[in-house]
């Protein structure tokens, strides 16, 4: 005669009380629809072209549409909360002065019906897509050689390209440059730290580019 496996009796009493606890806990278990994103249409100008109309994501940020739906993948996603602006686009306005937003913390639905330029948007370009010409800053960025990783560099093209604008409708006197300088970069993250170049290179486009400085009276 064999004798009674005690443990099956323990194996078994320990299954049953796994399917009560799973059922216990089953019982709590609230079913939920997937979440339902509503889709929103964006049409705009970037670097000259136009996009759209896109059906975007209520709520996406702009560096996603840039990355995901435009793959111009030159703006850099950083802190994401706005802070070290390397995700920086220039907004150009009607009234032709132009400002930096930060897209990372930037709904894509902010720019329907606006103008933009991205990095990729700097350089002159021949009809194959090829590079042929630098743009100013960006020149100087390679002779002073301004960045390392080159990360944040995007961020401070785009800075840069703005301030140049503005001096072109507004010259500074010699003595404020670097002040100005100062002002129009002072938020620009380099975790490289090589601010001093970056620095350089645009005081340099300053003060040889004509008609950015005025002249002493």
């Amino acid at each position: 005669m064999t004798a009674p496996n005690q443990n099956s009796g323990h194996a078994a009493d320990a299954t049953a009380g796994s399917a009560a606890a799973s059922t216990a806990a089953n019982a709590d278990v609230v079913e939920r629809p997937l979440t339902q994103f509503r889709a929103q249409p964006v049409s705009l100008t970037v670097n000259g072209q136009q996009v759209g109309p896109l059906q975007v994501p209520a709520g996406l940020m702009m560096i996603d549409l840039l990355h995901e739906y435009l793959h111009l993948t030159g703006s850099r996603l950083g802190c994401g909360q706005g802070v070290c602006h390397a995700c920086v686009v220039i907004l150009d306005k009607p009234d032709g002065t132009s400002e930096e937003i930060r897209t990372c913390i930037t709904g894509a639905n902010f720019f329907d019906g606006k103008s933009i330029r991205t990095i990729e948007g700097h350089a002159q370009r021949n009809e194959q897509g090829e590079v042929v010409a630098l743009s100013p800053i960006q020149q100087k960025f390679l002779e002073h050689f301004s960045f390392q990783c080159g990360y944040c560099t995007p961020g401070f093209v785009n800075a840069a390209t703005v301030l140049i604008e503005r001096l072109k409708r507004q010259p500074v006197a010699r003595d404020q440059v670097e002040q100005t300088i100062t002002e129009a970069l002072n938020d620009h993250i380099c975790r490289c730290t090589g601010y001093v170049r970056y620095y350089e290179a645009v005081k340099d486009v300053v003060l040889t580019m004509p008609g950015l400085v005025k002249d002493a009276a």
